[in-house]
């Protein structure tokens, strides 16, 4: 089996976690899975939505987008069109609750946090390097909450990061881009958090039914990619000095 990239099957496409992107923003990160760079940016905002008011408990939401040249051909803005396509809502849900899944939302109090994830360039892979990135953002964002007196302690209860497995040309490989994920036998994505817990699987069959053992191998190598990402988030939030 020879991968579009020559990567092995275990090896992902070369990460980076850029932070401190945006002045504006209480937290942002730029995340590069290879050719797919996404920018992410938190916000805080003293409220919360009209539906948790009264319930002390804060919320976070994200919002996903694909910037009109993020791809070989240009599209038009989702704005232009005046609606956002189902796919569009799919995997800003899927943020979002990801996120979701490692907030102590009680801790967080009544108060929003909103997450932007913009693709600026896409080579297979953007959901899962969205809330990869959205994470770090989303720390740094509640740390200056901390900071700033408007949170106690930290709301964040662990670390969440995201990958996409697949099968491509007979064989289970790791972090696909375009040309394996275009072409793949199976497709599938895991959002895993640092301890080891599962918020989603996401996994279709794109030819021919997988079978359990290729699930298990598929998560094997989840469940490596997001250990590495783990530790890729703590060193560029600091933590890994501590």
């Amino acid at each position: 089996m020879n991968r579009p990239s020559g990567r092995s099957a275990d090896v992902m496409r070369h990460v980076e976690l850029i932070t401190d992107v945006s002045k504006h923003a209480e937290g942002s990160c730029m995340v590069k899975f290879g050719d797919t760079h996404v920018l992410c940016t938190a916000s805080v905002e003293e409220s919360v939505p009209r539906w948790r008011k009264g319930s002390g408990q804060g919320w976070v939401t994200a919002e996903y987008g694909m910037l009109p040249r993020s791809t070989g051909k240009r599209m038009d803005r989702e704005a232009s069109r005046g609606k956002q396509t189902g796919r569009t809502l799919e995997i800003q849900r899927l943020i979002a609750r990801a996120l979701r899944g490692v907030v102590d939302l009680h801790v967080l109090g009544e108060r929003q946090v909103r997450v932007d994830c913009d693709v600026i360039q896409a080579d297979g892979g953007t959901r899962t390097a969205s809330i990869t990135g959205a994470y770090v953002a989303l720390y740094m964002a509640m740390q200056h909450m901390v900071k700033v007196k408007l949170c106690a302690e930290m709301p964040i209860k662990d670390s969440v990061a995201a990958i996409s497995c697949g099968v491509y040309d007979g064989v289970p490989v790791l972090d696909l881009d375009y040309d394996e994920d275009s072409t793949a036998d199976t497709d599938a994505n895991f959002v895993i958090t640092g301890s080891g817990g599962v918020i989603e699987i996401q996994g279709t069959a794109e030819k021919a039914p997988f079978s359990e053992a290729e699930f298990f191998e598929l998560f094997e190598l989840a469940k490596g990619g997001c250990a590495d990402l783990v530790q890729l988030q703590k060193a560029a939030l600091g933590l890994d000095e501590a």
